[in-house]
């Protein structure tokens, strides 16, 4: 599984974005798909994940003001985040999992894009 990430930039507090993965090679492997973040010195965390129903589970920190989608191939996974807030600000980065989704713990999933950075001023 090939993940891709985009969409990330800087924006004022109170903003929006909105971030893709396109998503290629093995995606029968790609059961679980989600958004993780990272600060540096701290931990990546997850944000968001969806399975292939659709259903979503999300961090509190989040809940409300981010939602995380699907393209109906399934190819291409989104993130639209809006109320941004300065403690969003981070490196985020697409996961798949090859299993059923078990929760927001980086441990469950195998494949990682490369993370793309979004800062929010203040």
């Amino acid at each position: 599984v090939e993940l891709v990430d985009s969409g990330g930039g800087t924006v004022e507090a109170g903003g929006s974005l909105r971030l893709s993965c396109a998503v290629s090679g093995d995606t029968y492997s790609a059961v679980c798909l989600g958004w993780f973040r990272q600060v540096p010195g701290l931990e990546r965390e997850g944000v968001a994940i969806i399975d292939k129903y659709g259903v979503v589970t999300y961090a509190d920190s989040v809940k409300g003001r981010f939602t995380i989608s699907t393209a109906s191939d399934k190819n291409t996974l989104y993130l639209q985040m809006s109320s941004l807030k300065a403690e969003d600000t981070a490196r985020y980065y697409c996961a798949a999992a090859p299993g059923w989704c078990q929760g927001l713990a980086r441990q469950y999933f195998s494949y990682w894009g490369p993370g793309t950075q979004v800062n929010v001023s203040s």
